[in-house]
């Protein structure tokens, strides 16, 4: 293997990790806004701002985090495993 090989290859693991991160990122990020769309909507729809807003903020973190953890491979997706 020469150099411009091993360049490529850890050229390759760069991207491959900054997807992941990008992933990871989106993940997170999108939890967070649907939640707080979500809690948005119910404080006009109900006049009880702020709580709504708060409330779903809140349980969009930690759906976000969730599912970073999940896919990062830490969490198990939470089916059973019929063998």
């Amino acid at each position: 293997m020469n150099q411009s090989d091993a360049q490529e290859g850890s050229a390759s693991a760069k991207a491959s990790a900054m997807a992941r991160g990008f992933r990871l990122s989106s993940e997170l990020i999108a939890g967070v806004l649907v939640g707080a769309v979500i809690g948005w909507g119910l404080d006009r729809l109900l006049s009880i701002s702020p709580w709504g807003l708060i409330v779903f903020v809140l349980l969009g973190f930690a759906a976000g985090v969730i599912n970073v953890m999940r896919a990062a491979g830490v969490a198990s997706s939470g089916t059973p495993d019929r063998s």
